[in-house]
């Protein structure tokens, strides 16, 4: 049976609520990554090393990816408006810390505060999304979520290094400080209390069933597996590309040019294709055709040896991750019921984080072994086991819109 039509009353709601949504995620991620370029230089002005650094923005993705599906469950507990405004409230001390923080240990500290802020802030707004959005429109919600998350990690970065050229490094820190004040600020006053349990605490589900109701539902296993995958190889695009691209002849600022047309068609991608995916009516499809995209793109580095060559597999890299997340996304938004959705965000927030990690740590020492081109061919076929898992998965899935 297709879902009911969507008033317009209803679409202007949906429509404000979402535009809330997607300015307060910018902001978020725009504020917190102006440390990016920032904190390295500041903190080697103290002494901290080159692999002290590595190790303290190590710790920030370990605790965001051990923290983010825990998370995810409290905001099905809790609520999502008081997990979103404590993340919020716990990246505006990590950014205040970092003006005061003079030493390896502290900055460690401050990262591992930083990941706790994010994994409560992450997975909670992605659920809110699903939770605003019609049936009918979760694709082009999570196109324009994603495409703003996207673009303030992409523009914070530029403008802390503007910054911090120009007023110098600890300024930086404070001005992040104000912006995610002002989200919480908006996200008190502009966005409605959701996910509280309904009914007496007695007929809740509890942890463990919930638990028990994920681990049995195959789609949403699929595309937490297919989630995993897909970032794997993200991470070796963001780890070992510039060496890849050096070895290939590449200056630095064509390694760049290759980075910037990758998140730019990763960004823009999203939007219609979100879109796509509400009138198409089969996302789990458009997810694997996504999969196997983003698989033959990574492996596309491997012959590479000129720039332009170089640039088409990162056009393609980014399209082809666009065509995939922003299916995902709205995927398990319909494969996971309301009492388990901010777990099954969560869960996938996980997956992203540490499947980044893993393309980070666990392809260097092939790559060693092998050299960089089979290293980013065989870093394609490590994923296609997760595509064969996730199409396994998906098999019987009926859940999907119709087209329209």
């Amino acid at each position: 049976m297709p879902p009911p039509a969507i008033t317009h009353a209803d679409e202007r709601s949906f429509t404000a609520l979402l535009t809330i949504c997607c300015l307060v995620t910018f902001v978020c991620y725009f504020a917190v990554s102006m440390r990016l370029p920032v904190v390295p230089l500041h903190a080697q002005g103290f002494g901290v090393t080159t692999s002290q650094i590595g190790v303290i923005n190590a710790v920030f993705y370990l605790m965001a990816g051990l923290l983010a599906l825990p998370s995810g469950m409290l905001s099905d507990l809790f609520g999502r408006k008081k997990m979103a405004i404590g993340g919020a409230l716990i990246l505006l001390v990590g950014m205040l810390l970092l003006y005061v923080g003079r030493s390896y240990l502290q900055l460690a500290g401050i990262y591992l505060l930083l990941g706790v802020g994010i994994a409560a802030f992450g997975p909670t707004m992605m659920t809110w999304v699903a939770e605003i959005s019609p049936a009918t429109h979760l694709g082009r919600a999570y196109g324009w979520y994603t495409t703003a998350l996207f673009c303030g990690l992409g523009l914070g970065p530029a403008a802390g290094g503007a910054l911090g050229a120009r007023v110098g490094f600890p300024p930086v820190f404070v001005v992040g400080a104000v912006l995610v004040a002002v989200n919480i600020w908006a996200l008190q006053w502009f966005l409605p209390s959701g996910g509280q349990p309904a009914g007496p605490a007695t007929h809740q589900p509890s942890r463990r069933d919930n638990w028990r109701s994920a681990i049995a539902n195959r789609p949403l296993m699929g595309c937490w597996a297919a989630a995993l995958g897909a970032n794997i190889l993200a991470g070796v695009f963001f780890t070992f590309l510039p060496l890849l691209a050096h070895h290939r002849g590449l200056s630095v600022s064509e390694i760049g040019i290759v980075f910037l047309v990758q998140s730019i068609a990763n960004a823009v991608s999203r939007i219609p294709f979100g879109a796509f995916s509400d009138r198409f009516g089969h996302r789990h499809l458009q997810a694997l055709a996504g999969i196997v995209l983003v698989t033959l793109a990574i492996a596309g580095f491997a012959p590479a040896t000129a720039f332009i060559h170089f640039v088409l597999a990162a056009l393609a890299l980014g399209v082809s991750l666009a065509v995939a997340f922003t299916s995902i996304g709205a995927l398990i938004a319909e494969t996971a019921t309301p009492a388990i959705r901010g777990l099954a965000m969560g869960g996938y927030n996980s997956c992203i984080y540490f499947g980044l990690m893993a393309g980070s740590l666990g392809i260097g020492p092939l790559i060693e072994r092998v050299g960089f081109g089979e290293g980013f061919l065989l870093a394609g076929v490590i994923n296609i086991p997760f595509a064969i898992f996730y199409a396994w998965a998906m098999r019987e899935w009926r859940g999907e819109n119709p087209p329209r």
